[in-house]
């Protein structure tokens, strides 16, 4: 209280009016640091708690928003790891598929090359024969007339003129003319 007294005095004194401030370090160190921790107390403490506050309120905040992202990756993680079995079960299923496509492909491949050999075969016999039944008709063809020109020469060196007269009026007669 001394100390308050003689900042007063000393402000009137000075013939100031008024409440002064006394500028003696060693006469009022103790007052002046007092006052001053007073104030840093008063306003710094709720500036301080608004800090802390607010710092506490945006790690929350922070921390909330890392577990929801934390959740939403977890969330994402287990959709795609659903969507890829999914995936890997239908490239099994795709994969059954093709071979049984290509198993029935190879069968139906099969069956038609052993269709077409057959059918081949078919067709060879057939021109087999029919070049046989050529052949054949060409043969006879050949006899014939080798037997036609044979006969012709007997029958011109047998028949004479009177012979075929005869037989040439009996064909007639036969053949109603």
């Amino acid at each position: 209280m001394d100390n308050f007294f003689l900042l007063a005095t000393e402000a009137s004194e000075a013939g100031e009016s008024g409440f002064g401030l006394n500028l003696d370090i060693l006469g009022t160190n103790l007052i002046n640091l007092t006052i001053l921790i007073g104030i840093l107390y008063y306003f710094g403490s709720k500036i301080l708690s608004n800090i802390l506050s607010e710092r506490h309120s945006t790690i929350a905040q922070a921390i909330a928003e890392a577990e929801q992202r934390q959740r939403q990756a977890a969330e994402a993680l287990a959709d795609q790891q659903q969507k890829l079995a999914q995936a890997q079960a239908e490239a099994e299923r795709i994969r059954k598929t093709a071979e049984e496509n290509a198993l029935t492909a190879k069968a139906a491949i099969i069956a038609k090359s052993e269709e077409d050999v057959k059918r081949l075969q078919e067709a060879a016999v057939q021109d087999l024969n029919s070049e046989q039944e050529r052949v054949i008709a060409q043969l006879r063809q050949r006899v014939a007339a080798m037997a036609i020109e044979r006969v012709e020469s007997q029958l011109t060196q047998q028949l004479d003129q009177s012979a075929q007269e005869k037989l040439i009026d009996r064909s007639i007669a036969i053949l109603g003319g």
